[in-house]
């Protein structure tokens, strides 16, 4: 299993000081949503820059414009690249091929996807390489959590290929673990962190 960070409160400096502190432990650098918004593709350039073989993701949740929209991200130097599996079909097909195109790789986030198993079915027949349910920060303050979404995943692809994302932390990581996900996805749990690397040592121990 791998280890993704979601770096989503954050400008370009600090983005940078936590790259500085875990680039060589993460597995996967997320640059999230409002950190790209924020930012725009420039601090994915900057990360790249200064560690090129820190695998970096651009939570980019393409819904339209997707070859397009991955190409410059791709172009900036993401290594993976999101769209919405709410999207069209042809959207995701065209940040398929685009990604694939650049030697990068697309992952979907299945956010309000109703039947999970079904939609995720059919994404990997389209050729979609990752999968990630995704519990966002307006549901969690709800009380909800992606574990039963997750285990539908795991029961539907395979697990090598999900990803679950959404208040992952210390305190619930072994129940999301020992459903084998390809990739565990953390955020605030990790880098609000009094030290974010060993944050991020000590649940990369709870993965193995």
């Amino acid at each position: 299993m791998k280890l993704q960070i979601a770096v989503d409160n954050a400008d370009l400096a600090l983005a940078l000081e936590y790259a500085d502190k875990i680039h060589d432990v993460i597995d996967i650098f997320e640059c999230g949503t409002p950190l790209l918004m924020r930012e725009g593709v420039h601090v994915i350039r900057s990360l790249k820059d200064r560690y090129p073989k820190m695998c970096v993701l651009a939570d980019s949740k393409i819904m339209d414009g997707g070859a397009i929209e991955t190409a410059d991200l791709c172009e900036a130097g993401a290594d993976i690249v999101t769209v919405l599996a709410v999207s069209d079909n042809a959207t995701i097909a065209e940040v398929i091929e685009a990604a694939h195109a650049h030697g990068k790789l697309a992952m979907t986030d299945l956010m309000c996807v109703e039947n999970i198993a079904a939609r995720a079915k059919e994404l990997v027949e389209m050729g979609i390489d990752l999968v990630a349910v995704h519990t966002g920060v307006d549901q969690q303050a709800q009380g909800r959590t992606p574990l039963g979404d997750l285990q539908q995943l795991v029961g539907a692809i395979d697990s090598k290929m999900s990803a679950v994302a959404g208040g992952v932390s210390m305190d619930t990581v072994a129940d999301y673990v020992a459903l084998e996900p390809g990739i565990v996805i953390a955020g605030g749990s990790l880098y609000n962190a009094v030290d974010v690397r060993s944050a991020v040592i000590e649940m990369k121990e709870e993965l193995s």
